[in-house]
């Protein structure tokens, strides 16, 4: 069982790319259901932004993140390209106009993946290394 942790810790780090100095690392995971293995960071933008609200075959999407500051802004940075404050007053805005609602936030990892792993169209972001089992893993690829 650790030698399994240490590959999916390896492969989280491969999913969200060579981070810089100080930010976390972590990993993108699906629902088993969904087909998609990997994304581009402007697609993987547009889902956690509801922007995109639709998988490739239809059925909805359903965005999760977590609670935990570092790696939101980790995140942010990486996906995003901008500061978690930036994305928060994005979300502000359309709360404020009644337009959208922000991801669902789970307080820890397990957590987040647990509603993965219980929702079709879930998606959501852990710390690499977090325990994924029963969660696929998806690669952030290159822009087209």
């Amino acid at each position: 069982m650790p030698r399994l942790l240490t590959i999916l810790a390896a492969l989280g780090v491969l999913a969200a790319g060579p981070s810089s100095a100080g930010e976390t690392a972590f990993v993108v995971v699906t629902h088993p259901a969904v087909t998609v293995s990997e994304l581009p960071r402007l697609q993987l933008s547009r889902l956690f932004l509801k922007k995109s609200t639709q998988w490739p075959d239809g059925s909805p999407v359903r965005p999760v993140e977590p609670l935990d500051p570092r790696l939101r802004e980790s995140f942010a940075r990486r996906v995003h390209q901008r500061s978690s404050a930036d994305v928060a007053a994005y979300w502000n805005a359309l709360i404020f106009s009644g337009r959208e609602m922000p991801p669902l936030e789970k307080a820890a990892d397990a957590d987040v993946v647990a509603y993965v792993r219980a929702t079709p169209g879930a998606i959501g972001y852990v710390a690499a290394g977090a325990d994924t089992t029963g969660v696929t893993l998806v690669a952030m690829g290159r822009e087209p």
